[in-house]
């Protein structure tokens, strides 16, 4: 059955079939072959995983993104990253990647990021005679912050898939997020510097505070979200709810820049977005239980701790694992599939679930902006019209820099677990 599973999945990922439906008929393929798993489980384990109260959080998490986006709130945030360091070398480059930052923290979305922000700076960045691949691989890489800064969808699917807190993992991605948009900003600083990229006039003190006022309730938004949730008012899933009436109200009320006509598509973006990955989620069950049948987990678990008792050692063999995996998976559907395999092995190794978790949801980030799948690629490619390579071309020294910050985010647990530790998580 192992070998139906897997060499099913692999044959129908090779010929692009999507990866829910790969996952799905690799499951009843493996059932058909063994005749001992009923074949209603399948549409049991399909329903029994999507019923789930912090997988609600997905869909309005969606929503509130897509509200947030079309209120003008990424304009104004981009204004703001702009009056604080567009002066510099290179500026509109960080800017892009310090308005990714700010609107990762209201999305948990990558390709949502990468659209919001690449949309205003991308030809921004064009119409300042910045190359074509910088200006395209600078928001591509920008973009995948989005699933690290807390909100995240991805550190929601892990939690549901190991029992791990959400809160916790929020609270977790804060100083890895900061630590890779910092990353991300050398890089763009020093090719801007080489490249002769001059930035904007200092805007003044007067500039930046009415900036600051014009942005005001764009940042109130993931202080109210995840204050409420580390202040235990609400738990994610009602956060999630929360921000969703917080983007309509702003938008509607206050910026006045959403209104009503829009909502039919925004509830129709969102609802297929969400589809998407709730439907991977159900998928990736069936697969999951034949693997548990199969004792999967636990005969990898023993692999690894055979060929090294050593906890670095493992986790630089996840790591590549991982980072090879990101580069042809969807992010959801890879961790539904391998955190629970992985979750034997970091508790015999005595590693933290939300500091594993952290190190999972970057891999997988980076994975985002690696061909051949490399959603982030794709949606900065699709701005302009340009060819991928363009963006392949200009990415690999951000790539460097996201892996060395990985690694550091790897060996250095306080990074992600100083926050948890501290508000006691």
């Amino acid at each position: 059955m192992t070998a139906i599973i897997f060499g099913t999945f692999a044959i129908l990922v090779i010929l692009g079939v999507p990866v829910a439906v790969s996952l799905g008929l690799a499951a009843l393929a493996a059932i058909f072959s063994s005749g001992s798993v009923p074949l209603i489980v399948v549409p049991q384990k399909f329903f029994a995983s999507t019923d789930s109260f912090p997988l609600m959080a997905i869909p309005f998490f969606m929503i509130a993104g897509s509200l947030m986006e079309r209120g003008g709130i990424s304009r104004r945030l981009i204004n703001l990253a702009n009056a604080l360091i567009g002066s510099l070398p290179g500026g509109l480059a960080l800017v892009t990647i310090l308005a990714s930052m700010f609107f990762a923290a209201i999305s948990g979305s990558g390709p949502a990021t990468v659209a919001a922000i690449g949309s205003i700076m991308i030809p921004a960045m064009i119409r300042q005679k910045y190359s074509d691949e910088f200006a395209l691989a600078t928001q591509a890489s920008a973009g995948y912050i989005g699933i690290i800064i807390p909100p995240s969808i991805p550190m929601i699917t892990y939690g549901v898939a190991t029992g791990a807190s959400i809160g916790a993992l929020f609270m977790a991605g804060f100083l890895p997020g900061m630590l890779i948009g910092g990353s991300l900003m050398v890089v763009a600083f020093l090719i801007a510097k080489k490249k002769g990229y001059i930035g904007r006039n200092r805007a003044s003190i007067g500039e930046i505070a009415q900036a600051f006022k014009d942005a005001l309730w764009a940042l109130l938004m993931p202080i109210i979200i995840l204050g409420g949730i580390y202040g235990g008012i609400f738990t994610p899933t009602e956060a999630a709810n929360v921000a969703v009436v917080y983007g309509l109200v702003v938008g509607l009320f206050v910026y006045k820049e959403l209104k009503f006509t829009d909502l039919p598509k925004v509830l129709k973006t969102s609802a297929i977005s969400s589809a998407m990955v709730m439907l991977i989620i159900a998928a990736a069950s069936s697969f999951g239980l034949l693997l548990t049948r199969e004792m999967i987990p636990n005969k990898i678990a023993e692999a690894f701790i055979a060929f090294s008792s050593s906890p670095l050692v493992l986790l630089l063999l996840v790591n590549v694992l991982l980072l090879v995996v990101g580069t042809f998976m969807e992010t959801n559907a890879a961790i539904i599939i391998l955190a629970p395999i992985f979750l034997p092995v970091i508790t015999q190794m005595g590693i933290d679930p939300v500091h594993f978790g952290i190190i999972m949801v970057v891999n997988l980030a980076i994975g985002m902006i690696t061909p051949p799948l490399g959603v982030n690629l794709f949606v900065a490619s699709g701005l302009t019209g340009s060819p991928i390579e363009k963006v392949i071309r200009g990415n690999w020294l951000y790539l460097v820099a996201a892996i060395l910050a990985l690694m550091l985010i790897t060996y250095v647990p306080g990074i992600s677990m100083l926050l948890p530790r501290m508000f006691g998580q």
